[in-house]
């Protein structure tokens, strides 16, 4: 297998840069913070709690919960996992063989090219860096084969923030019902768009073959749970994904999955919070980088917590990013993160997050490095 860039990225930086200001998940809470939101039951029974082997498919009650957040799934529609890359790496090693062929959006999060990329043919469709991160919905079309197995989307996008419009996603399922293309769909943003009227309808909901991708990490800022899921209609292949999980995990975190039914019951509460501090966090990257308009190129993202403003300095973006953090411990990710193997990516935007509290110090930093420096 190939090294997971961003992974080895943050292996080496995420503890030791002072200023994190590429975090992709939302502001996380204490312990206390979440328990606080528990009824007296529910801490009782986390106190209380046997720490024995759990059930494979996830808690019952967790499985519940979290088909709460879809419009037509059960709990028997619903597979956990440790954290959603668990998810992308079952789904990908059994649903692929040699003989297929997937499709894959890029620029996207490295697994959902490099694990297929590992097992079949693979074509990637960009999103246009010069026409606001657009997919050109009739080339991914035109890319299909006889032999197209899966078609994998990431929307809202990391690192782009980019959300398709419902159109291009209506037109996207028809085409793959036509042809008995299974869409995997990484959703694990979905739920903090500032602007709901472009929040896209979960696949799993949706199409028959529809594979939705969430976790407790990104938009509810719980990464420390590792729980993650996939929803789909499809009974049969879950329990294929089932038993794959056999040989990685096994089950879930006992703890993890009580404290995720917690979570999962004020919802509602948790991502209200986090969407007040995104659009906090994105009004003052508005004024930052309207201060420096030779400097970056910079829109705001459709939705999530990362976004993917361009550099126009005369250095290259990743030496940008990598002299930043070196001089002020201001850690941004830089392109060379989402270099892609299957087409060319931008090398000169860099991804930035805004989804958790501290901005007002680290733009503080940024500033005065950009005013000493630029």
């Amino acid at each position: 297998m190939r090294n997971f860039e961003l992974e080895v990225f943050f292996s080496k930086w995420e503890f030791k840069a002072k200023y994190h200001l590429t975090a992709s998940d939302m502001e996380s809470m204490s312990m206390a913070d979440l328990m606080a939101m528990a009824t007296e039951e529910e801490r009782e029974g986390f106190n209380n709690l046997w720490l024995g082997y759990t059930e494979t498919y996830g808690h019952p009650d967790l499985r519940t919960e979290i088909a709460k957040t879809y419009d037509t799934m059960n709990p028997e529609n619903i597979l956990c996992f440790a954290g959603a890359e668990e998810g992308i790496y079952t789904a990908m090693r059994t649903m692929l063989s040699k003989d297929d062929h997937a499709i894959v959006v890029v620029p996207n999060y490295q697994a959902a090219e490099t694990l297929p990329l590992d097992i079949c043919d693979v074509t990637g469709i960009p999103l246009d860096a010069d026409n606001d991160w657009n997919l050109d919905i009739d080339k991914l079309i035109g890319s299909i084969k006889s032999n197209t197995k899966l078609i994998s989307i990431n929307f809202p996008n990391n690192p782009t923030g980019k959300i398709i419009p419902k159109s291009d996603l209506d037109k996207m399922i028809e085409v793959a019902r036509e042809f008995g293309i299974y869409i995997f769909s990484d959703e694990v943003y979905r739920g903090i768009e500032l602007d709901e009227s472009k929040r896209l309808p979960q696949l799993a909901d949706v199409y028959e073959r529809g594979i939705s991708l969430n976790v407790m990490s990104k938009a509810y800022g719980l990464p420390g749970l590792r729980i993650g899921w996939i929803a789909c209609q499809d009974k049969e292949l879950l329990g294929t994904f089932e038993c794959y999980k056999h040989f990685l995990t096994i089950c879930n975190s006992g703890p993890a999955e009580i404290l995720s039914i917690i979570a999962l019951r004020n919802r509602d509460k948790i991502l209200e919070r986090n969407k007040n501090l995104l659009s906090e966090n994105l009004t003052k990257l508005d004024k930052f980088f309207a201060e420096f308009p030779d400097t970056f190129q910079w829109k705001r993202p459709d939705g999530g917590a990362v976004g993917y403003p361009k550099y126009l300095g005369d250095q290259s973006a990743d030496e940008f990013c990598e002299e930043l953090i070196n001089e002020t411990g201001v850690m941004l990710l830089p392109p060379r993160i989402y270099k892609s193997e299957l087409l060319p990516t931008p090398h000169d935007h860099f991804r930035i997050g805004f989804g958790r509290s501290g901005m007002d110090e680290m733009l503080d930093v940024f500033y005065h490095y950009l005013k000493k420096n630029r």
